[in-house]
């Protein structure tokens, strides 16, 4: 599903105002499995999921996506392959206060070209998977901290994607919360979603089939939590 190899991203001119960020990154995350991207602030694991999930380039270095050369698309491109086939979750839900919970979750696909009835139709089933069929025409303002996390993973499914990234997804939450929207994470990569992750959270990190440790711009370990130890 993923692959990338030696890939390196530096911000600035490469003068001495440069600063590098990964180093030769090279990876393979194959399709339903549950990696974990883990590592101390600053290390370039947000960095490294941005450029999975198409928001940034890397500096050199190869992406495929689905087999499919992605790195040196233009930025109209990677927005509509985003669009199709990546879900993202934020730490921080990223919802916007005035509309629904339905509302919100339907967006994505109104930028997709779906039709209205469509995209209410499966708003509402996708707020029913989450676990918040009741809350449809709640804003964000009069959910909890775990109910919106659920209006933002639903949203992050609205167009069906292959591939489901979430940034610190329970960063902004309880302990009891954030078990209960791991749990819900496990689900989806149970029905065969490809799931991948960056926390800094060993606990989080646990639920993963596999944890990649970044350090200093680089995968230090590639741990297999799941299948035939470590590689």
């Amino acid at each position: 599903m993923i692959e990338t190899t030696d890939l390196v991203k530096i911000y600035g001119d490469g003068g001495s105002q440069h600063f590098q960020a990964l180093y030769g990154v090279s990876l393979r995350v194959e399709a339903g499995e549950f990696a974990a991207i883990m590592g101390p602030s600053g290390c370039g694991k947000s960095t490294l999921l941005n450029i999975l999930g198409l928001m940034d380039q890397p500096t050199s270095g190869t992406y495929s996506l689905g087999g499919e050369r992605v790195d040196g698309l233009s930025d109209r491109e990677r927005t509509l392959l985003r669009r199709h086939r990546l879900g993202f979750v934020f730490q921080s839900f990223n919802l916007l206060p005035r509309m629904t919970a339905l509302q919100n979750v339907c967006l994505p696909m109104s930028y997709a070209g779906l039709g209205g009835t469509e995209r209410r139709a499966r708003g509402a089933d996708l707020l029913r998977r989450v676990g918040l069929g009741d809350k449809v025409t709640r804003t964000p303002l009069e959910l909890s901290g775990g109910e919106r996390q659920r209006v933002g993973i639903a949203r992050a499914l609205a167009n069906r994607p292959s591939v489901l990234l979430a940034d610190e997804p329970t960063g902004n939450l309880d302990s009891r919360t954030a078990v209960e929207i791991l749990e819900l994470l496990g689900e989806l990569h149970g029905s065969g979603m490809t799931l991948i992750l960056v926390t800094h959270d060993r606990g989080v990190a646990e639920r993963a089939d596999r944890i990649l440790h970044v350090k200093d711009g680089r995968i230090v370990e590639d741990e297999r939590l799941r299948g035939n130890g470590k590689r």
